[in-house]
C-alpha cells in the first residue's frame, strides 16, 4: 500500500474529515508528516502553542494536566486510531495538558500552517471542518 493510501486510510477514519470528499482529502493527506516518539518523551508541552492535530498511528500516550496546586492527573490516554490537538488547527492558543509517550509512539502530524493553506485553497473543505469541529465541541459540552 502507498503511504498516501496508507494516511488516506487513517484519516478518513478522523470525525475532523469524514464529511470531506475524495479529492479533499487526498489533498490534507499530502500534508501530514510521520514523527515518531520514544517512551516518556513529551508530544505536546501544556502551557505552549499547538503546532497542529496528531493521530496517533501506533503506540499509545497520556494527556496529563498540571493543576494549579502542582498535582498531576492524566485526562486522557491515546492508542492507535484516536486524536488530539485539533483545536491548534484553528487557534494558536495553549496547549491545555501535556501529551506523554507511554512507549514508543508513532503519529501522523498536521501542521497548522499547512493546514490552513488546505483550507484557503478550499472554501468548502473550510466549512466542513469547522461544522465537525463544532460538532464535536457539543458533544464535549454535553458531557460535563
Amino acid at each position: 500500500m502507498s503511504e498516501q493510501k496508507n494516511i488516506l486510510s487513517i484519516i478518513e477514519k478522523i470525525p475532523l474529515f469524514q464529511r470531506l470528499e475524495s479529492r479533499q482529502l487526498k489533498h490534507i493527506a499530502n500534508q501530514f508528516a510521520d514523527r515518531t516518539f520514544e517512551a516518556e518523551q513529551e508530544i505536546v508541552t501544556q502551557g505552549l502553542s499547538g503546532i497542529g492535530l496528531f493521530i496517533v498511528v501506533s503506540g499509545h500516550a497520556q494527556a496529563v494536566r498540571q493543576r494549579i496546586d502542582g498535582a498531576k492527573a492524566i485526562v486522557n490516554e491515546f492508542g492507535p486510531g484516536d486524536f488530539f490537538g485539533e483545536m491548534s488547527l484553528l487557534d494558536d492558543g495553549p496547549r491545555t495538558a501535556s501529551v506523554i509517550a507511554t512507549e514508543s509512539t508513532r503519529c501522523l502530524v498536521l501542521v497548522a500552517w499547512d493546514f490552513a493553506s488546505v483550507l484557503r485553497s478550499d472554501p468548502d473543505a473550510a466549512l466542513l471542518v469547522l461544522k465537525a469541529v463544532a460538532q464535536r465541541f457539543r458533544q464535549v459540552l454535553d458531557t460535563l
